[in-house]
């Protein structure tokens, strides 16, 4: 399989049921800032970080590349002509939803209830939990937008809202597990 196919050259690329649309298009916008999530994501794996994060985090980027293949697929071509799912993938659900939620009580368990709004940093680890957070917010934003034009599986809305809380509360679990400093912001500086 070559990797070029030079149907883009020309600023427009094709969504999954064969669709062209500009490659700012508002969908591609949402599916690509997925996946510059899930390398971000994939950055914070590749840290030393404990086995059980790191079986977390192979989960969840098998999950944004579910996700993002749902975001390229146009609901009206979600269908085959037969009526059968375009994508023989199982979908973001309830299920995978609640293993965030799960994840998130269980990192909670061990940390300190929170006071204040915490600066992000401390560690580089840390850090690159802070900046897929913000990723994953502004995916969300962009979700949030495709959804007003088009209406898609409130699933991914769901999932992307609950992923952003899994990185808040994994960056502060990993600043306890590496001995660093949570910073509160101090609003009269």
């Amino acid at each position: 399989m070559k990797i070029y196919t030079k149907t883009g050259d020309k600023g427009e690329t094709s969504l999954f049921g064969g669709s062209r649309v500009k490659k700012y298009d508002l969908r591609i916008e949402a599916y690509g800032t997925v996946d510059e999530l899930n390398s971000h994501i994939g950055l914070i794996r590749d840290q030393k970080i404990d086995s059980k994060t790191f079986d977390a985090l192979i989960k969840i980027q098998n999950n944004l590349f579910t996700l993002g293949a749902m975001l390229a697929t146009p609901s009206n071509k979600e269908k085959l002509k037969n009526g059968k799912d375009r994508l023989k993938i199982s979908k973001i659900n309830n299920e995978v939803i609640q293993f965030l939620e799960h994840e998130i009580d269980q990192m909670n368990i061990s940390l300190q209830p929170m006071t204040s709004f915490i600066l992000p940093g401390g560690n580089t680890v840390v850090s690159f939990c802070h900046i897929a957070r913000c990723v994953c917010r502004r995916a969300e934003r962009i979700t949030v937008e495709l959804n007003e034009n088009e209406l898609i599986n409130n699933n991914i809305l769901i999932y992307l809202n609950r992923l952003s809380d899994y990185l808040f509360v994994l960056a502060r679990k990993l600043t306890l597990d590496n001995h660093a400093i949570e910073i509160p912001w101090n609003s009269k500086k």
